[in-house]
């Protein structure tokens, strides 16, 4: 892979990173600390990821039963190995607080970091939903909390998850049915939180069940009953808790005794297949927790409160949320992996001929078909849209750096562009860089399609980042439902307004004047659809289309971002002296003359508020 001539360019003249040392957070670091780091993760990718992508694929994980009738997860032992070098890099904690056992590393250094591992197997997994529930009780955990529980987190002693799924409540957070009781007048109060009993079922819990680590930290969303024993109807009623799957006490110390969490089955995935996904079943007896003298049968699984009773959801979202960025981070180098085998495919298989004037000469020796056009078109595009789709996940890191340590209206601005941009990092991703995977599968023609290649699992393992941590339509109705909306509008305003200023550099570059000029018009585009799908004011006629409407404003955040790249480029190497500011300038020429017309038919049906789809009925299908 040639993965970090990009993040180089990216991290350094684009987004100019190393000016984050001037902060006090990040004063002890250096342009030669920041290579530092992404030099051990590009070699610990390379030797402990890379070379077992395929085996991780092949060998998912399975159960075996122990004496007891408990299931037992077994994992390939290079998964094991990888993982715990990764934590021994101390990634898992690299932004936190040196008091926490971090390094203080800027997320946008941390992210790019993690794009070397999510290339080389994002199957193997790096610990992200561990430094995301880790995160999470660092803003929202009591002080022992965050001792007891983030900070063995952020070691790699224990592995966390996220549980909000049910098997009868997938997005519908609001139908959640597991239940959360007061543990009762039996026990003390615990000193590590409001101690509760919760009985419930948990589905698609990513690594919800493995022994890479000693204990797993499950975040569990359940709902507290009212005084007549009933839970309260949608998302008011919903409350956080950390349930451990091994009892701990004060200390952080194992007290030996299995809290009642059970794993009831594994998911069979078309990709990801070497990240366990879970069926967890919570207070069935499977294990039942005794203390002080009482056996605890059937009294659920132990779980302490995270934050106000009913604020659940609130909490949570700070996880789900960093995890959106994740999934983007994930989706964006799946497509970088393919893009990268597809180009050396292409640059090594010899097809056919040029086209000359006379038509073929097949007295001519054949060409690699990287000579043909058509050929070129689909690695342009692939390019576009995993090199576009990576600088807006570093530029959304760097909101993140700014929001946390920037201070007074530059910090608030940047945590409201990053809630306006928040849907379109996940989303767009998600779904272009899936494209640029399909692509590579073309490229590779016959070959592609079988798993002689690498480009298949790379495409299977991506489909999943279009579902997960959020699906298409949920990040749409989020992006135009709430997020344009919120604080009348100021985020899109804000969006807007960085816009323009890159549109007002790129127009004094002759060789960008052109683009400039688009982009002007499609943020006019974009801006003129928003108020039409909401004239009406009726939320059915303005959400009917919000995926449309989501994937014309991701194209036109894509463009932006390629223009500002190109601008920057151009300033360094004005002669295009470099093949990398000839690529740069080259899938920056593509998108605006390929992509960004695609605008014009989605933002249609959105502008006219078209409800075929929400109109036909089901008898009709």
């Amino acid at each position: 892979m040639n993965l970090r001539p990009t993040i180089d360019f990216l991290l350094n003249d684009w987004l100019n990173t190393t000016a984050l040392t001037a902060r006090e957070r990040f004063s002890d670091h250096s342009r030669d600390t920041f290579d530092a780091v992404l030099d051990t993760c590009e070699r610990i990718a390379r030797e402990k990821y890379a070379p077992f992508n395929r085996l991780a694929d092949v060998e998912e994980p399975r159960t075996v039963t122990e004496p007891d009738g408990s299931l037992r997860v077994v994992l390939p032992q290079a998964t094991h190995d990888a993982q715990k070098a990764y934590a021994e890099s101390g990634m898992l904690s690299a932004a936190q607080d040196y008091e926490m056992g971090g390094m203080q590393l800027p997320y946008s250094v941390e992210a790019a970091a993690n794009a070397f591992f999510a290339c080389a197997s994002v199957s193997i997994g790096t610990g992200m939903l561990t430094t995301g529930n880790a995160n999470l009780l660092m803003t929202h955990g009591t002080a022992l909390q965050k001792e007891v529980f983030a900070k063995n987190e952020f070691s790699g002693r224990w592995a966390g998850t996220m549980c909000l799924s049910e098997p009868q409540a997938g997005s519908s957070l609001s139908d959640v049915a597991t239940r959360a009781v007061p543990d009762g007048v039996d026990f003390e109060k615990d000193p590590l939180g409001a101690r509760y009993r919760l009985k419930g079922n948990k589905m698609w819990i990513s690594s919800g069940e493995h022994e890479i680590n000693e204990n797993i930290i499950h975040l569990v969303l359940a709902k507290i009953p009212d005084a007549d024993g009933k839970l309260v109807p949608g998302t008011r009623g919903i409350s956080l808790f950390i349930v451990p799957k091994k009892l701990v006490d004060t200390q952080g110390a194992l007290t030996g005794v299995r809290n009642d969490v059970a794993l009831a089955g594994l998911n069979h995935k078309l990709g990801w297949r070497g990240t366990t996904n879970t069926l967890l079943n919570f207070g069935e007896g499977k294990f039942p927790v005794g203390q002080g003298g009482y056996d605890g049968k059937g009294a659920g699984a132990v779980g302490y409160l995270v934050g106000q009773p009913g604020k659940g959801l609130q909490c949570m979202f700070h996880m789900m949320n960093e995890a959106r960025i994740g999934v983007g981070i994930a989706a964006t180098m799946l497509g970088m992996a393919g893009y990268y085998a597809s180009l050396d495919y292409a640059k090594n298989r010899p097809q056919g001929r040029p086209m000359g004037v006379g038509g073929k000469d097949a007295a001519q020796p054949q060409v690699a078909i990287i000579e043909h056009a058509d050929v070129k078109r689909m690695l342009l595009a692939q390019k576009a849209y995993c090199e576009g789709a990576l600088a807006l996940e570093l530029y959304c890191a760097r909101l993140v750096d700014e929001h946390h340590t920037a201070g007074g209206a530059v910090a608030d601005d940047a945590r409201l562009l990053l809630e306006v941009l928040t849907p379109i990092a996940k989303s767009w991703p998600s779904e272009w860089c899936l494209e640029a995977n399909s692509l590579a599968i073309q490229i590779h023609g016959g070959y592609g399609y079988t798993r002689d290649f690498p480009v298949e699992q790379y495409w299977r393992d991506n489909r999943l980042n279009m579902i997960h941590e959020g699906t298409h339509g949920i990040q749409a109705t989020d992006l135009l439902g709430r997020k344009v909306l919120m604080e009348e509008g100021r985020g899109l305003k804000l969006l807007a307004e960085r816009m323009t200023a890159s549109i007002r550099r790129a127009a004094a570059v002759p060789t960008l004047a052109d683009h400039a000029a688009a982009l002007g018009k499609a943020l006019q585009q974009v801006a003129a659809a928003t108020q039409k799908a909401w004239a009406t004011g009726n939320p059915t006629e303005a959400l009917a289309n919000a995926v449309p409407y989501m994937q014309a404003f991701g194209h036109t955040v894509l463009a932006w971002i390629w223009l500002d790249v190109a601008t920057k480029a151009l300033e360094h190497d004005a002669a295009l002296s470099s093949p990398g500011t000839q690529g740069r300038l080259g899938a920056t020429h593509f998108f605006f003359h390929y992509e960004l017309p695609k605008i014009g038919a989605w933002l249609s049906v959105v502008e006219s508020r078209n409800t075929t789809c929400a109109d036909l009925p089901q008898e009709a299908f």
